[in-house]
């Protein structure tokens, strides 16, 4: 009997390492055939080596795409979250017609893939420079602006799952004890929120920063950001080279989600 209770749960946690396996199978490879010694890869490898990060670093196309990536992705961040803090929490406390609507509309990209996204924005830039008689295809405003909206739904979804768990009658002491409603929003409220706030910024930052659909389609002559770099590269060679640059953005982020989870547990926005 006792094994007929315990076996589920050993299938149960079996199915669960085996998810794990399956999702983190591909980003082991990844780093692990970044050390591969052979220029064409195979397995198992001839010797292992350093060379392949060196030659990414030695590349001015990483390292300009690497820059212009990271610039893009905290000017993305800086203004998404901000406004989509906002909107999350005009959603949540409004009492006005039309709240489900506008969620529905701001969490609508988190449903549209990427490419489709990119092309939709594109051709919509192209109508609406008819209109303007100015250009917006390949201008960094235009790619600022497409990359904004990537970061407003995660940021919207994010704070609006934080709001669900805050407890009114702090807010309402607050209130009660003479606090204006500026002050009890900067001193009670926005504390309450740090979590999903800082969980959408980071969230928003990677999605940014890896995006290539809109990056591809939207960037202008003579800037590159790093995944278009990439698929720029894999065009004419295919070597280890672009397992490193995978490994190094690997780190990146997990350093990032780290640091971020050290401070804010990010676990508690979702």
């Amino acid at each position: 009997m006792k094994m007929a209770r315990r076996l589920p749960q050993a299938l149960f946690n079996i199915l669960v390492l085996l998810a794990y396996l399956f999702m983190l199978a591909p980003v082991v490879a990844v780093v692990v055939i970044s050390f591969f010694d052979d220029q064409i890869i195979q397995f198992p490898p001839s010797g292992l080596t350093l060379r392949w990060f060196g030659n990414a670093w030695a590349r001015s196309e990483f390292t300009a795409g690497l820059i212009e990536s990271l610039k893009l992705a905290l000017t993305a961040t800086a203004i998404g979250v901000p406004a989509g803090a906002a909107a999350a929490y005009a959603i949540h406390r409004g009492r006005f017609h039309g709240r489900k609507a506008l969620s529905t509309l701001l969490l609508g990209p988190l449903a549209v893939p990427s490419i489709i996204m990119g092309t939709a924005l594109y051709i919509f830039y192209i109508n609406a420079e008819f209109v303007l008689d100015r250009n917006i295809v390949g201008t960094s405003t235009g790619l600022i602006a497409a990359h904004i909206l990537l970061t407003i739904p995660w940021t919207v979804r994010l704070v609006l799952a934080s709001m669900e768990g805050l407890d009114p009658s702090i807010e309402e002491a607050a209130r009660n004890l003479g606090a204006p409603p500026l002050v009890v929003f900067w001193r009670v409220t926005l504390p309450m929120l740090k979590s999903g706030i800082i969980a959408g910024g980071m969230f928003s930052f990677i999605q940014s920063f890896e995006n290539l659909e809109l990056s591809l389609l939207l960037i202008g002559p003579g800037k590159i950001t790093l995944p278009v770099a990439m698929l720029n590269y894999l065009e004419f060679k295919i070597d280890p080279t672009l397992a490193a640059v995978g490994t190094l953005q690997i780190i990146l982020i997990a350093v990032l989600m780290l640091v971020t989870d050290r401070y804010v547990k990010i676990a508690r926005a979702f």
